[in-house]
């Protein structure tokens, strides 16, 4: 496959082709940006919750910790949103290579703007174009990729794996460095890193535009033109009734949260509806349902695992000794062990699925496991639970985040293969939609239920929680057999 090929279309490359790793040229852009994206995302992230609720004096909003717990949780619920906007984008008007290329600028302009303006404009500006921009970029990034090969490529499951590889190196040092320049010159110097490093991502990706794939641009199911005025209608009304409810002081930045799960709730009802409702097969309506479960156990399992920048954020503030040979380091690092975990484990349990092969646990077994685990993890923090200031070794903590990332890995990339399997051939993308509003909806509860923590009563938080996901893990289950059953050939 010559690297100016429009699409791929042979399962061999050429022998001249320029590569990168053996991979098609063009994913060396693709990781770029991708890498770059996390990197802001998570550095900016990293010292979010700190910018909302530290004292003016040390360079925050001062804002009461729940309203700050809650705004990030709602952000980040928004982000998820996001998706579903960017992949119909994509499918109805400008094709995944063009939603990436807008979505990346939009991306660098909100990190922009948490760098320059003031205040709580430059809060609201920055977070919505980030989130709006970061849905865009998530939702066609992985689509672009995939258009690098045909179907046959053998390269393939290893380009994606290399592509994730991004991902968690700019989650790694996003958070080390933005918190860095955080804790030694100020907020607005670590969110201009974030913005930077936007920027070198689009920068370097805008170089490769060109020798992507013809199929990366193209748009699956147009928009027919006569429908542009009602959708331009559709989308300036929405903005509009926002606008209204945040002027009349039915949306506040205290009950953010709230409006994300409702907005979520309603939407995923709404997918559940239409799909039903739909001509399927029989097979079809039944995996369908058997997915529903699947929906509510990953929403309770990201209602937890999203407490790393909320919940762990303040108990990394209060509770964690932070102390390495008399130098405290940045709350914010805490957020890059996870990061560590997932490039070490992300092989091993790629490698442990592959042995086992059809032996291997069912998805609901991996589910439910995923959920229970992650309520472990909260139990975890109970012998440590109600300590002085500094009380927690961090050994401890990289332990308790250890117990996370095995949690997530056995229940995030098999929530989005499970999502595939069980789709109508009708509403695949839509069935991957419903995952990320899963991953909404757990976010946008993460940020609720952070608002609830007080260092006084963390022993009961983390217990309860815990406990709960506990239940929803064993409810899961016992009910396998029968999701199995509805599955219908889908392990």
């Amino acid at each position: 496959m010559s690297a100016d090929a429009g699409a791929p279309t042979d399962t061999t490359r050429n022998k001249d082709e320029k590569t990168f790793f053996g991979q098609p040229r063009s994913l060396a852009n693709i990781f770029g940006v991708e890498m770059w994206e996390r990197f802001s995302f998570y550095g900016m992230q990293g010292i979010l919750l700190l910018y909302l609720y530290f004292s003016v004096a040390d360079g925050g909003l001062a804002m009461p910790k729940p309203v700050a717990a809650g705004i990030v949780g709602a952000y980040g619920g928004a982000v998820y949103l996001s998706t579903i906007i960017g992949a119909w984008v994509a499918d109805r008007l400008l094709g995944s290579e063009r939603v990436l290329f807008y979505s990346a600028i939009v991306i660098m302009l909100g990190h922009l703007s948490l760098a320059l303006l003031p205040g709580f404009g430059g809060l609201g500006v920055g977070l919505i174009l980030i989130a709006v921009g970061s849905g865009g970029l998530k939702a066609n990034a992985t689509t672009v990729v995939g258009t690098l090969y045909s179907e046959k490529d053998p390269r393939r499951d290893a380009g994606f794996s290399i592509f994730y590889l991004g991902i968690n190196l700019g989650a790694f040092f996003g958070p080390l460095l933005t918190g860095l320049l955080q804790s030694t010159i100020g907020f607005h110097y670590g969110f201009g890193l974030a913005a930077l490093g936007m920027a070198i991502g689009l920068v370097q990706y805008s170089f490769g535009r060109k020798r992507l794939p013809a199929e990366a641009r193209q748009v699956s199911n147009p928009l027919p033109k006569n429908r542009y005025a009602l959708w331009v209608g559709l989308a300036v009304a929405g903005i509009l009734v926002v606008v209204v409810l945040v002027l009349v002081g039915v949306i506040r930045a205290d009950n953010l949260s709230i409006v994300v799960i409702v907005v979520t709730v309603v939407a995923a009802v709404a997918y559940f509806v239409v799909i039903l409702t739909s001509r399927l097969t029989d097979v079809e309506r039944s995996r369908v349902y058997a997915f529903i479960p699947l929906f509510i156990a990953s929403a309770a399992f990201w209602s937890l695992y999203q407490q790393q920048f909320t919940v762990v954020t303040f108990y990394s503030d209060n509770r964690l000794n932070r102390d390495v040979f008399g130098w405290e380091f940045p709350i914010s690092w805490v957020q890059s062990i996870n990061p560590i975990f997932i490039i070490i484990l992300s092989g091993v349990f790629a490698a442990i699925w592959t042995k086992l092969g059809e032996r291997q646990p069912s998805t609901p077994i991996k589910f439910a496991l995923g959920t229970a685990i992650m309520g472990v993890a909260f139990l975890l923090f109970l012998p440590f639970a109600g300590g002085g200031d500094n009380s927690t070794p961090l050994i401890a903590m990289v332990g308790i985040l250890l117990v996370f990332t095995i949690a997530e890995l056995l229940l995030s990339p098999v929530g989005l293969s499970v999502s595939t399997k069980l789709a109508p051939k009708r509403f695949h993308a839509q069935m991957v939609a419903l995952f990320f509003l899963s991953v909404a909806l757990g976010t946008a509860l993460s940020g609720q239920l952070a608002e609830l923590y007080s260092p006084k009563t963390e022993g009961w938080y983390f217990g309860i929680l815990g406990v709960i996901a506990i239940v929803i893990g064993v409810a899961l289950a016992l009910i396998a057999p029968l999701l199995r059953r509805l599955m219908a050939g889908v392990r």
